[in-house]
């Protein structure tokens, strides 16, 4: 070899690993948060009493509860679901002289008007308690009635009372060769006005708010311009109120209408039963919990009812003629 070729050192150089970044700081911090979840929910279960616990179960059992509602929803003198009486302050009313809240200088107030005190909790119950009894004498009173009036007695097995969580409830329901309305229709038929006028009659006597739902089973049901089993249901439902204040009930005991089409189901197993089609009657409860009460309870029925709160629903255009598969 030639010994004048020079002589190549290559020097390699090795390094540790780059940074690998903070990503695993993030996945921690996620860690942690969910631990802090967790543990502030277990602790919130443990000192929820055994009603609170019931409410929250049964939440998500039915959120659209009532006849019913969502959420713990806020109450007021429309019963549950209705629009709140209580004032909500905002940031500027807290500060303002003799505004909502607690005044400037004195924080802790708002946390202590928060808090109930065992005699608001003694007179709550106490009302909850006197209520439900007015709603059972309620009861009674309606059952003997129908037993003795002569337009009544002949459709008692129609007519289904029970004490839900919210009130005290009345439901008209259809019969296979006995319906309520018209097929397709929310014209009554002449024996469904006398059966409403006499329960107009029956609950003029009582102060409590009054709540209708109009029920549809499931067979389908479609007119122009939409009008399907939802428009039907309401349609019916403000039939009823009109009949019930034909029968003596006044208009402003009524406080709210909605129609709820097949959502609510009284016959689970089978959805186009003749059950299904019924007319509900909620004499709510006027306790400032039965929005609560609501959520804590099921009813007696197989159907858990759902009142949504809602304005008077407006007719709409009447259909033409319902073809072959319209409901009864």
């Amino acid at each position: 070899m030639d010994k004048t070729q020079p002589i190549i050192i290559r020097r390699i150089k090795k390094t540790a690993g780059g940074h690998h970044g903070g990503a695993w700081k993030v996945a921690y911090a996620d860690f942690v948060t969910a631990m802090m979840a967790f543990f502030l929910v277990m602790w919130l279960v443990g000192i929820a009493s055994k009603e609170q616990k019931a409410a929250v179960s049964e939440y998500f059992k039915n959120p659209s509860a009532v006849e019913g509602t969502a959420a713990i929803p806020g109450t007021s003198s429309l019963g549950p679901g209705g629009a709140s009486d209580k004032m909500i302050p905002t940031a500027n009313a807290l500060s303002m002289p003799g505004g909502v809240g607690p005044r400037v200088g004195d924080p802790g107030e708002a946390t202590r008007s928060r808090i109930p005190t065992d005699a608001q909790e003694d007179a709550r119950a106490a009302a909850a308690a006197e209520d439900r009894r007015q709603l059972d004498e309620l009861r009674k009173e309606l059952e003997a009635a129908i037993e003795k009036s002569q337009a009544l007695a002949p459709f008692k097995d129609q007519l289904l009372i029970d004490l839900t969580p919210e009130g005290l409830r009345v439901q008209i329901v259809d019969r296979m060769n006995r319906p309520m309305f018209d097929l397709g229709s929310s014209s009554m038929k002449d024996y469904t006005v006398e059966v409403m006028h006499e329960l107009g009659t029956l609950l003029s006597g009582t102060p409590h708010k009054i709540a209708l739902a109009g029920h549809t089973d499931e067979t389908p049901f479609q007119a122009p311009r939409g009008y399907g089993n939802w428009e039907l249901s309401s349609d019916r439902a403000n039939a009823a109120r009109r009949a019930l204040l034909e029968g003596g009930l006044d208009e402003a005991r009524i406080a709210r209408v909605v129609g709820l089409a097949s959502s609510v189901p009284f016959d689970r197993a089978d959805p186009r039963a003749p059950t299904n089609r019924r007319i509900s009657i909620v004499v709510l409860n006027r306790t400032p919990d039965a929005g609560m009460d609501a959520l804590a309870s099921a009813p007696a029925n197989p159907a858990t009812q759902a009142i949504a709160t809602a304005p008077e629903l407006v007719p709409p255009l009447a259909p033409p003629a319902p073809p072959a598969s319209a409901p009864l």
